[in-house]
């Protein structure tokens, strides 16, 4: 149980991030609500965790922006005393072939998939080693390890998300603060409801288990990692995909 851990969730107003949300504060977990789009869906998952008895707030901040997570982080440390639990989940999509791929479009996925990451860590990072604990679960993707065409920039974020997550448990593993990553593949999210039925059928065959996973599937594994339970591992990535990578 995560009784009187407080856990930031980026992100968090819809898809995977909602339901990381939703799972954490059912641990006892009280959870900022991250978001850079709409309040509204941002209060929905807010009142839904009170409604289940649990505690949230709501925190508006554009990852991709150093400062701006400067102040998320300082503000969520000096409002709620502490940071136990960082899962970085905000990521964006600019899918496009290589060579029509605009700069833009790359730069905007890196800047928020995985700078996002790092600027968070960053901030996040120096309360935790003042608590000497904490627990940091960095959201990454099949892609990131396989690759994808049409997803250059998306894959080249998250396994730079891979690379990020090693790197910084071995820099912080010495003041007991883990850090790890859990790569999702083909997920039951609004993302993927819109694909046609043709490009689904091919994406399950690739599927050993054969069927699209749910979003409460990956926040079950962000919740282990993120529990007492998972003390003793670091700089692991979690595959959550069906069995597409063995």
């Amino acid at each position: 149980m995560l009784e009187g851990k407080v856990a930031v969730v980026t992100g968090a107003s819809r898809g995977i991030g909602k339901a990381i949300a939703l799972k954490l504060a059912s641990q006892g977990a009280k959870v900022v609500i991250n978001y850079n789009g709409s309040e509204e869906k941002a209060k929905e998952v807010q009142a839904q965790i009170e409604t289940e008895g649990g505690k949230a707030v709501i925190y508006r901040c554009d990852v991709s922006d150093y400062g701006a997570c400067q102040t998320f982080i300082q503000d969520v440390i000096k409002t709620e005393g502490s940071m136990d639990i960082l899962v970085n989940n905000a990521g964006i999509t600019r899918d496009g072939l290589l060579m029509k791929m605009s700069e833009e479009d790359f730069d905007r996925v890196i800047d928020t998939n995985l700078k996002g990451a790092f600027h968070t860590i960053r901030f996040a990072a120096r309360q935790m080693l003042k608590q000497r604990s904490g627990r940091i679960i960095n959201m990454a993707s099949v892609v990131g390890v396989t690759g994808n065409a049409g997803q250059a920039n998306y894959a080249a974020s998250k396994a730079g998300v891979i690379g990020l997550t090693k790197a910084t448990a071995r820099e912080l593993a010495s003041r007991g603060i883990t850090v790890n990553a859990v790569a999702p593949g083909f997920i039951e999210t609004d993302m993927t409801a819109v694909l046609p039925e043709k490009v689904k059928e091919a994406s399950v065959s690739q599927i050993p288990l054969g069927k699209f996973g749910s979003p409460e599937q990956v926040a079950s594994a962000v919740a282990f990692l993120a529990s007492s339970d998972a003390a003793y591992i670091t700089g692991q990535v979690l595959h959550v995909d069906g069995g597409m990578v063995m």
